[in-house]
């Protein structure tokens, strides 16, 4: 996450941008979009690049990759004078159309070599050499924004590893979940803000494939907020074009959706009296007044708290015990407010978060013409489990699978993952029009390239490859992206089955097709995966006598009800557990509510099965 923080809380490196004539202010004009269309007094983000740090280079290629205007030394010499006089110690380079003639940009990073020779160096011809102006000055921008520290922490990071004792190689978690060696995941800091979330994707994955599960929709709810993805047939969903702190990154990430919905969710009244939960967040410091810390404000850990999913008696991290009576007079200033009991303040904070949650996984299926009810849901996240038997209520769903490992997954995932690199060209033209063996040749192109980079790696292994395209109809304005490993390019006509995968792909993601429109063909990209060993099994549990219960806790469920506490650890393989009832590990609760069924598998995880509502 120091990628991530370091644009979040706006603490990167002092960026100075180097940009054609007339195009230093393409980050502050922005797309003219805003996040929220309605608020006409919404002040735009503030660029990352100030404009007394965004200076013109007299240079011009033209969209067809011939030159207009040779790149002017002088200018150059005077941006760069500027620079070493402010004390840039980042500098992004962005010429117009450099990912068709890069070598204006690659002088340009030789001169900066000899008058800022510490500066971090970001070119967009490396960093995103694809069409789109926007994307690719603010991606770069970002870069340049974050590299430095992410290059500071790793160098730290590798020595402390040498010092202890290891020596192997040190791999990093990209946003389109990946690993990449330390090199490259400083030379495209960028591709590193969006990995935290993916090491969870990753070890969904790995999960489904463990269980023999191929669909499986990834949910995880940490203390501020609560990510969440589809997996198909065994894969993630891959977007790009994704804001983050008001920064739009066109790199291709894992596509997950955040909502503002976690365990240290704040429970907040408005001016109308109506209550919200989340986005705000006590965070770990303070954190829920439960916690002890000097936090005030009700939580979704507090309503949890008071409702008894949690136990009084559970210890955070270094022996210190929840507070009930801090959890309840938290709630109680929620309830007096509404004109509620305590529990049914509780109770409502619990519904509304579970109802945020179960709406957020509607945006990654339903929205997306996906039927969520065929997908089993995997729960992991310290504070999943206690909310999400109810969310695949709301959503109809009949199967949640719990890892034993639930809230350290995505850690897991990364042990999971393989090195991958992806290739990128753009190609614009009608696909119809286009020579097969041309497109061919691109896509072998963008093949040994990444080859050539697994081989900088030190891989030697196996090797994957994806190939796909990012298309549109003729008059629209952005594109979708297709997977073509299923074209038999030896075939009579495989442009003309690229162009129906299209034509199904739109037509799966919109409703609709235009099959008598011309299909653009836009970038060519290439995924070339290294295959990592994989993760040895887990050990297989000893065979013990089904687990009795350890306790009984007193709960609220439609009225307050004293239910059996299990430990998961020591549940037997096979043992299965009807709620209501509890089941409680080391980081995690997970709550069965009436009917449910959980069965402990092999690998000591929990398969969920959820009771159909009951007639009558």
């Amino acid at each position: 996450t120091v990628a991530t923080n370091a644009l979040l809380e706006r603490k990167g490196a002092k960026v100075g941008l180097l940009t054609t004539e007339g195009h230093r202010d393409v980050i502050e004009m922005r797309e003219g979009l805003k996040d929220d269309r309605y608020a006409l007094r919404q002040p735009a983000p503030e660029p990352l690049v100030p404009r007394r740090l965004r200076l013109p280079v007299r240079e011009r290629v033209r969209a067809d990759g011939s030159i207009e205007t040779a790149l002017s030394r002088r200018s150059l010499s005077s941006a760069l004078a500027s620079f070493r006089d402010e004390g840039v110690d980042s500098v992004a380079v962005c010429y117009l159309h450099a990912y068709r003639v890069d070598d204006h940009e690659r002088r340009s990073a030789a001169a900066i070599a000899r008058v800022l020779p510490e500066a971090h160096v970001s070119l967009s011809c490396e960093v995103f050499p694809q069409i789109k102006e926007y994307e690719r000055v603010c991606t770069t921008v970002v870069n340049a924004y974050v590299g430095p520290a992410l290059q500071r922490y790793l160098t730290r990071l590798q020595a402390r590893l040498v010092e202890a004792g290891y020596h192997g190689p040190l791999l990093i978690m990209q946003s389109h979940g990946g690993l990449a060696t330390v090199r490259d995941a400083v030379a495209l800091a960028a591709g590193a803000v969006l990995s935290g979330p993916a090491g969870g994707v990753a070890g969904s994955r790995h999960a489904g494939q463990l269980l023999d599960v191929a669909d499986l929709i990834a949910f995880d709810m940490g203390g501020t907020s609560t990510d969440i993805s589809l997996v198909v047939d065994g894969a993630a969903s891959i977007a790009a074009g994704r804001p983050i702190a008001g920064q739009r990154l066109g790199l291709q990430s894992l596509d997950i959706v955040s909502i503002g919905a976690g365990g240290g969710s704040c429970a907040l009244i408005d001016a109308g009296g109506v209550l919200h939960v989340g986005p705000q967040s006590a965070g770990a410091d303070p954190g829920p007044a439960c916690y002890g810390r000097g936090g005030t404000q009700a939580t979704v850990t507090d309503a949890n708290l008071v409702l008894g999913y949690l136990s009084p008696d559970a210890s955070l991290a270094g022996g210190t015990r929840l507070d009930a009576g801090a959890a309840h007079a938290a709630v109680e200033t929620v309830a007096g407010t509404l004109g509620l009991s305590t529990v049914d303040a509780a109770a409502g904070i619990h519904r509304l978060v579970n109802t945020r949650m179960a709406d957020g996984i509607r945006l990654v299926s339903v929205r997306r013409g996906v039927d969520p009810r065929r997908f089993a849901l995997l729960s992991f996240g310290g504070a999943a489990g206690a909310h999400i038997t109810a969310v695949a209520r709301e959503l109809d769903l009949r199967r949640v699978i719990v890892p034993r490992l639930a809230s350290v997954l995505s850690a897991w995932g990364m042990l999971a993952s393989d090195l991958r690199y992806e290739c990128v060209r753009t190609h614009i033209g009608d696909l119809g029009r286009f020579d097969a063996a041309q497109l061919q040749s691109v896509f072998a192109e963008l093949e040994h390239d990444g080859r050539q980079k697994l081989a900088q790696a030190n891989f030697h292994g196996e090797v994957r490859v994806q190939r796909s395209a990012d298309m549109r109809y003729g008059e629209q304005i952005f594109e979708i992206n297709v997977p073509l490993d299923d074209i038999d390019w030896r075939g009579a006509d495989p442009l003309a089955e690229a162009v129906e995968a299209f034509h199904r792909q739109h037509e799966s993601l919109y409703t609709y097709a235009l099959r008598d429109q011309e299909v653009v063909l836009v970038n060519a990209r290439v995924a070339v995966i290294g295959r990592l060993p994989a993760l040895p099994a887990e050990p297989g549990r000893a065979a013990v006598r089904p687990a009795e219960p350890i306790a009984r806790r007193r709960v609220h469920l439609q009225g307050w009800r004293e239910v059996p506490v299990f430990e998961l650890g020591a549940l037997a393989t096979r043992q299965r557990v009807v709620g209501p009832a509890i089941i409680d590990a080391a980081t995690t609760t997970v709550l069965l509510r009436d009917h449910d069924t959980a069965s402990c598998t092999e690998q000591g995880w929990l398969d969920i099965d959820i009771a159909a509502p009951q007639s009558g």
